[in-house]
């Protein structure tokens, strides 16, 4: 985990609401705090966090190192087929804390997207770069 996330510094927040206290929201605010390029992803959304929002993962204006989802799990294969139609693939294809997806894990088991279901990036990073 370490090496995967090692020079990640970009990520596209699938989901992205700045709810107060909400769990996307909490994540959104730390990975901006701890430095990373955000784009946060959501179909009705025009802003979240003070930035440009996107309806889509396509619509993300470059390359992203982490794809991280805030959605119920059968959304999850429809934006890992998304994720395999950009022009560059990000290094991590991430499902949040409480979400499994055996068919956006087997959509993506021959890319060279590293999959993590059931995890939360923040609470990794922290982990992991305790000092970052």
């Amino acid at each position: 985990m370490r090496e995967a996330l090692a020079g990640c510094r970009s990520v596209a927040v699938v989901g992205a609401k700045d709810k107060p206290g909400s769990p996307v929201d909490r994540v959104g605010r730390y990975l901006l705090e701890k430095g990373f390029t955000v784009y946060p992803v959501h179909p009705v959304r025009k802003t979240v966090w003070g930035l440009q929002a996107f309806p889509t993962l396509a619509d993300v204006p470059g390359p992203v190192d982490i794809v991280n989802l805030f959605r119920a799990a059968e959304h999850c294969p429809a934006h890992a087929r998304e994720t395999l139609a950009l022009p560059t693939l990000p290094r991590i294809f991430w499902m949040q804390l409480g979400i499994f997806s055996f068919e956006a894990r087997s959509i993506l088991a021959k890319s060279p997207v590293m999959v993590i279901e059931d995890s939360c990036l923040m609470v990794d990073h922290r982990r992991i770069f305790p000092d970052a």
